[in-house]
């Protein structure tokens, strides 16, 4: 492993980790369900990410996103253990709590209902639709780099993508 970054290289993954921060909180609180978690996760991806400092900046998104896949799978492996272990296997509450700042209540309330109903849609995807509609649509990444992140095929992230697309079709039209 590399040694990280050097003193020129840090405004550069700065201002990566900068652009990315809130993409990667959304994808990861959609995995955890859970905001402290999600937090968690982002952080210690972009702390196992200055290692990779050194790297040539193009290589940084693909190796970020799946460091935090990793990290978010992992969590979900030890919660899914530690809570059939301790509680017999209840779920924990999969609601998101966010907060709205537009000055319209009414614009406000039709987008935090929205946003929730599609919430509640991404929960219900399975793992693998989830990330490559995550990925793909939310991230903007190419096939081939999300195929990377994920550890499969080309096709196999065009085939969860399409129905991941067909399970969130009448969600997505309340955002349009």
């Amino acid at each position: 492993m590399s040694e990280g970054i050097d003193t020129k290289t840090w405004p550069n993954i700065n201002a990566f980790f900068k652009d990315v921060n809130a993409r990667a909180f959304r994808f990861a609180e959609y995995g955890l369900r859970s905001r402290e978690d999600a937090m968690d996760a982002v952080q210690d991806a972009m702390l196992k990410m200055l290692a990779y400092g050194d790297r040539p900046s193009n290589e940084w998104t693909p190796l970020f996103w799946r460091i935090l896949r990793t990290r978010v799978i992992d969590m979900q492996r030890r919660r899914k253990f530690r809570l059939s272990w301790m509680l017999g296997g209840v779920e924990e509450d999969s609601s998101v709590a966010w907060a709205d700042t537009s000055a319209d209540p009414a614009r406000a309330h039709d987008n935090r209902e929205a946003f929730e109903h599609f919430s509640v849609a991404m929960g219900k995807l399975p793992a693998r639709q989830r990330e490559a509609f995550n990925l793909r649509v939310l991230e903007e990444l190419d096939v081939a780099t999300t195929a990377s992140v994920m550890g499969c095929s080309e096709g196999s992230v065009k085939t969860h993508l399409s129905r991941a697309r067909a399970a969130l079709q009448p969600y997505l039209e309340d955002f349009s």
